[in-house]
């Protein structure tokens, strides 16, 4: 019974190893092709935005290329904190 375990998830891993490696190589052919269409359109120049959060244990750390995607991140980073602590005070007191 361990051997069958130890294949599965032996094969688990080789199978989501292959699914990033494809993954990787799918995004850089999607931005090759995004950048030869926007040096073909660029008659009007865009700014990008953006902004995330990262949790260390469970402090959400927040960054963003301006104060509005920055409060966002924030308020999205505390919400995402207060969904954790409920769920762990609600599976700790199953």
């Amino acid at each position: 019974m361990s051997e069958l375990l130890f294949a599965i998830g032996l094969t688990a891993i080789f199978l989501g190893l292959v699914l990033v490696i494809v993954d990787f190589f799918l995004e850089v052919m999607k931005n090759e092709k995004r950048r030869a269409e926007e040096e073909e359109n660029k008659q009007g120049e865009q700014r990008s935005e953006y902004g995330g959060v990262i949790f260390i244990g469970p402090i959400p750390i927040v960054f963003g290329s301006n104060k509005k995607i920055a409060k966002t991140m924030l308020i999205l980073g505390i919400i995402i904190f207060i969904i954790l602590l409920v769920l762990t005070i609600v599976i700790t007191y199953l």
